[in-house]
């Protein structure tokens, strides 16, 4: 039975984790960018003085969400306590330090509290998004290098004792396509952080608290201990799992084999590919996030993500493969590979973990990265950036079918078609889910999309391909069937390549379907009347019906 101190801290735990939400929330009110505030593609969180990660929003996405567990420690390392001060806000975009790529800004603002006129450093809050452009090729696989992919930010003090760092803002205006959306977004990362630090400082005030230690403790403490007990009431033993992807030049393999063993858990990633010469190669940093966020989901998923619940799982990848890319190794699509190890992750689990795992799904978001461009009189001197965040349908579970359109592992949010247009000289001609695109199986996978884009009359634009499932299938588990693959082409047929920058000519359209989700179970065990509904529905056509599910009475084609 808990004690009432248990209880009083439980309260207090509670509500950190309210002071972290309306921190994110705060970042979505005030960023420029749509891919934050339509998206939610962030991060926020609170840390104690160490860098440890007390609480997180559960807005956000798990790949900005764990590699910020991990990059608030290096600004505890890198500042010393004694140059930080009240009103410092320190920034970083560097992928090793920070989320994995450039696009990503990472800002820590240290917490100073005290009474009676002393005041001494409690913690940090963190918070990191993705800005529309960081300079260098743009948003995009291309690059060979990480000098060729951006402006990379050391850490640094953003603002010195709340006096904002005018060169930092002038290395940005004059390096930036976007600079309004991108110097806009980096004030928002601090507002957010601001935010969250005059709630704590009243929650301390409200809970006599000095500091974070004590309550930190407790949380860490009760994670850590109740994920370890989830470890080990599973089965000793080592489960390996195994899938090809595109890649870029040539396919990938992504190959991890999972040991559990008394109350620790391991996944190494030995045997996966060497690193890509192109922007798909991704820091270890990122992998850590992808495959911790997998093994929690399957064995601790109420577990709230902290340091402590984080601490059991242990991830390694062989030096400088393409889990383990170096510097100065290209990684600004990092996602692209990344957002596929939960998948390979999830598989290994399926024989310790029965009724918990779906089967493999689009995973890697469809992101557009358009620069239009005025060819016309009137709009030559114009150039507009914007992205896109797309997805495709996840794998059926073992007892539902998949999730159609839906982020999964990354838990963004799609992007309103009517804010996009707003933004720049973009037509959104047609975005529905794709028939046929989802595995079949006793149950079904999620479909994925059609999306059909055009410019504006007096413009062109190109396309940064960052797409995955072209050329290999989301599988099906246990029976299932694989989903559809995903195409990439323009209106008049012609086909694109699933990666790279590639031109739309003008009075041309982009045509994108987006991959499916691969189906669980055997599909002869469909029930016939939930075939029937999506013939209704027009998830599936009926002739599809009839070749796939042979136990549904035969079905006319519309």
């Amino acid at each position: 039975m808990a004690n009432n101190t248990d209880v009083h801290y439980q309260i207090m735990w509670n509500r950190l984790i309210s002071v972290v939400e309306e921190q994110a929330v705060t970042l979505i009110r005030t960023a420029f960018c749509t891919s934050v505030r339509e998206a939610g593609d962030l991060s926020a969180g609170v840390f104690d003085k160490q860098g440890r990660m007390m609480a997180q929003a559960v807005t956000g996405t798990p790949g900005h969400v764990n590699s910020m567990a991990e990059s608030v420690a290096h600004f505890a390392k890198r500042f010393e306590r004694s140059t930080l001060q009240d009103g410092d806000v320190l920034v970083t975009n560097d992928p090793w330090l920070g989320t994995g790529h450039l696009h990503d800004i990472t800002v820590v603002t240290p917490v100073f509290y005290g009474r009676d006129g002393h005041s001494e450093h409690i913690g940090y809050f963190a918070a990191t998004a993705h800005v529309v452009d960081i300079g260098g090729r743009g948003f995009g696989p291309d690059g060979s290098d990480v000098y060729e992919e951006g402006l990379c930010i050391p850490p640094m003090k953003f603002f010195r004792a709340g006096a904002l760092n005018e060169d930092l803002i002038e290395i940005l205006r004059n390096n930036v396509r976007e600079r309004d959306q991108v110097i806009g977004d980096f004030h928002s990362l601090a507002v957010c952080n601001a935010t969250g630090m005059r709630r704590l400082k009243g929650m301390l005030a409200e809970f006599e608290l000095r500091d974070l230690e004590d309550l930190a403790g407790f949380i860490f403490e009760n994670s850590q201990r109740a994920t370890r007990e989830r470890i080990a009431a599973l089965p000793d033993g080592t489960q390996r799992y195994a899938m090809t992807v595109d890649g870029y030049e040539k396919p990938i393999e992504l190959v991890v084999a999972v040991e559990i063993a008394a109350d620790k858990l391991r996944a190494d990633f030995a045997g996966t590919s060497d690193p890509s010469r192109y922007g798909i190669n991704v820091p270890l940093t990122y992998t850590k996030a992808y495959a911790s966020y997998a093994l929690k989901c399957a064995i601790a998923p109420e577990i709230p993500n902290n340091w402590g619940s984080l601490e059991p799982f242990e991830i390694s990848a062989p030096e400088d493969c393409i889990l383990n890319a170096h510097r100065p190794r290209p990684v600004s699509v990092r996602h692209v590979i990344g957002h596929l190890i939960p998948d390979v992750v999830l598989g290994a689990l399926q024989p310790i973990c029965q009724g918990e795992i779906p089967a493999e799904g689009a995973s890697s978001l469809w992101n557009l990265q358009m620069r239009f461009k005025g060819i016309s009189q009137a709009t030559r001197n114009q150039q507009h950036e914007i992205l896109m965040f797309n997805t495709g349908g996840t794998g059926a579970r073992r007892s539902s079918d998949g999730l159609s359109a839906t982020a999964f592992p990354s838990g963004v949010q799609a992007m309103s078609v009517e804010v996009t247009e707003s933004i720049g000289p973009i037509i959104i001609w047609r975005k529905e889910l794709r028939p046929n695109s989802g595995g079949a199986g006793r149950w079904r996978g999620g479909l994925g999309q059609r999306i059909e884009v055009g410019s504006a009359e007096g413009f062109e634009f190109d396309l940064n391909a960052m797409f995955d499932r072209v050329h290999f299938a989301a599988r099906g588990h246990n029976g299932g069937q694989s989903g559809a693959l995903g195409k990439v082409s323009l209106d008049d047929g012609t086909a694109l390549r699933g990666k790279g920058k590639q031109q739309i000519p003008a009075g041309r359209r982009l045509i994108l379907d987006l991959p499916g989700g691969g189906g669980n179970g055997d599909a002869a065990l469909r029930p016939a009347a939930l075939v029937q509904r999506d013939v209704a529905y027009g998830y599936i056509s009926a002739e599809q019906a009839n070749a796939q599910y042979a136990q549904a009475k035969p079905l006319n084609p519309a």
